[in-house]
């Protein structure tokens, strides 16, 4: 049987800005920090748009390998005013060094690390409707200025 191919469509690339992870140190699924999310851009060719600071955070669970295991929940607000709930899970995993340089604040080639999410829509508004009815996936990066991701639907 022939696989069925992977085929996916670039919507946007989301830029976050974050603040102070919040620890809640080592829980029975790993080290919980809560990253709470103060805004950022979402811009591309499907969906424009704010990311409303205030009700979006990360809560965010570490391994003791370093792997990151993201739970992400976002309001964004269209560029037409329409309220959109993001949620997404992912993982962000590397060599220890590169983990390393990463939680230092360095500037790292995405290249060099794994950092994929999953992600979900929900809105109420008639003309974003499609977006409750895809998956879409994150190819995410790390810089220094905060978490930005590729985001593309699955056809």
């Amino acid at each position: 049987m022939t696989p069925l191919p992977l085929i996916g469509e670039f919507l946007f690339r989301a830029t976050l800005t974050v603040g102070a992870p919040q620890p809640v140190g080592a829980t029975r699924t790993g080290d919980l920090r809560i990253v709470p999310v103060t805004g950022g851009r979402i811009e591309g060719p499907a969906l424009t748009g704010e990311i409303l600071p205030g009700t979006a955070a990360d809560w965010l669970r570490v391994d003791p390998d370093g792997t990151a295991h993201m739970d992400v929940r976002l309001t964004v607000k269209s560029a037409e005013g329409h309220h959109i709930f993001m949620h997404y899970s992912g993982i962000r995993t590397a060599a220890p060094e590169v983990l390393a340089r990463l939680n230092a604040g360095e500037a790292v080639d995405p290249a060099e690390y794994y950092f994929r999410t999953a992600i979900r829509f929900e809105t109420g508004a008639a003309p974003l409707a499609w977006l409750n009815r895809i998956l879409a996936i994150g190819i995410g990066q790390r810089p220094p200025s905060g978490p930005t991701y590729d985001v593309y639907a699955v056809k």
